[in-house]
């Protein structure tokens, strides 16, 4: 008897640190496709050192049942910066039209914009005002650049709207939201941040005769009350990132990783050494 109990202990004990490792620690995850070669490729396996932004805290079964919750997270001892890759919780696991919380759909991409940044694509750059640090790969957005004639669905992106026309090659300006700014709500405003009002407020937004609605009532401003980012994939032409389905809610952010703790071919099966503990970049 003592001997069953002291297994169901120890059993218990296994548990609940795995648990607290994996919520307030690390992570591992594994990239699924080539949206972010040269840096990563499939087959690698990623630790992601929570410390580093900050664990997060929420409802594990709410964000199964892609409710909305409250996401909490801790101090971490280093800021989130411009080319830094991390990986998050993809905004849209259903449709692209709104943005909902799946804990198990995740995406890991450059991020080319921060709270605040007003960003552009010319010519297949990325700029933000006032930076003048090259951002993303270039390499990608070279060819970018030298491409006449995309595959379909490849040259429209966010936010398809005739009007304001944007695509890979020429897109924005585009500012990125922080906590606290606001805007006027016109046409254009309306387009563009319609998802994330309707995110933050759990509510719709309409525009009807040159008026913007929230929640059936008349509004002519909106004051943002999260941050958001803007994600690249380092394989420009073959990566679908916030150029398609826009920007990303601070909260969905799991961390930055750290290095490549495995790394397997996925066509030979074969362990690829020369990967193995890579520092990402």
């Amino acid at each position: 008897m003592n001997r069953t109990v002291n297994i169901v202990f120890w059993l218990c004990m296994a548990a609940a640190l795995w648990f607290v490792t994996q919520v307030f620690l690390w992570a591992s995850f594994k990239i699924p496709t080539d949206s972010m070669e040269p840096e990563l490729t499939t087959g690698d396996n990623l630790l992601v050192w929570k410390p580093t932004i900050g664990p997060r805290l929420f409802d594990l079964s709410a964000t199964m049942q892609l409710e909305q919750t409250e996401i909490y997270r801790l101090p971490g001892f280093k800021k989130i910066q411009r080319n830094d890759i991390l990986v998050f919780n993809f905004p849209h696991p259903n449709t692209w039209d709104k943005i909902e919380m799946h804990i198990l759909k995740y995406y890991i991409k450059r991020c080319v914009g921060l709270p605040g940044d007003t960003l552009s694509i010319r010519n297949g750059f990325f700029h933000v005002n006032g930076v003048s640090t090259p951002l993303g790969n270039r390499e990608a957005q070279e060819r970018i650049t030298e491409t006449e004639k995309f595959q379909d669905g490849i040259f429209h992106s966010f936010p398809y709207d005739s009007i304001i026309g944007w695509n890979i090659k020429e897109f924005g300006p585009l500012h990125i939201p922080a906590k606290g700014d606001s805007i006027r709500m016109n046409r254009t405003n309306f387009v563009l941040y319609k998802k994330l009002i309707e995110w933050e407020q759990q509510g719709t937004l309409e525009y009807k005769d040159s008026t913007s609605f929230l929640n059936e009532k008349p509004i002519d401003g909106y004051r943002f009350l999260k941050n958001y980012y803007f994600m690249a994939g380092d394989n420009g032409m073959n990566s679908q990132d916030s150029r398609y389905w826009g920007m990303l809610p601070e909260e969905y952010i799991v961390g930055k990783p750290w290095f490549i703790w495995k790394s397997v071919d996925p066509y030979t099966g074969k362990f690829r050494w020369e990967r193995f503990l890579k520092v990402i970049h």
